[in-house]
């Protein structure tokens, strides 16, 4: 995602306010359950995403205006939650960094992220028949 800080992202110091990043990490979140196909599983089957864990590595701050990229990916997952990785660039150099832990629940309780892969999975190749 190409992004460019906006008047409303700064704090009293006139750069990129520390919350607005976890703002962008859950925007870059939605982004990859759309593209994927995991937002439409998730509400076909009742089921919602929650972060349990994120931390941030501030290296260098986004000034007004700026324009910077944010690149999410998940990197693992165990029996209950997924592991994702968040860097915010600004021409290739790495500006801030982003973990989160997060899973998807039911009413029942956690999904185990294979049985999610496997439901995405299922209803991207009956799309696709």
């Amino acid at each position: 995602m190409i992004l460019r800080v906006l008047p409303n992202d700064l704090d009293i110091n006139i750069h990129m306010n520390n919350g607005r990043y976890l703002t962008i990490c859950d925007l870059s979140r939605v982004d990859m359950f759309i593209r994927t196909g995991l937002a439409r599983t998730m509400h076909k089957e009742g089921w919602i995403p929650v972060v349990s864990e994120h931390t941030m590595k501030y290296k260098k701050p986004l000034k007004p205006f700026q324009k910077y990229e944010v690149k999410m990916k998940i990197v693992d997952w165990d029996d209950k939650s997924f592991h994702m990785q968040h860097t915010f660039l600004v021409k290739d150099r790495v500006v801030a960094e982003g973990t989160s832990r997060g899973c998807v629940l039911s009413k029942t309780g956690v999904i185990p992220p294979d049985t999610v892969i496997q439901k995405v999975t299922e209803r991207l190749e009956t799309k696709e028949r």
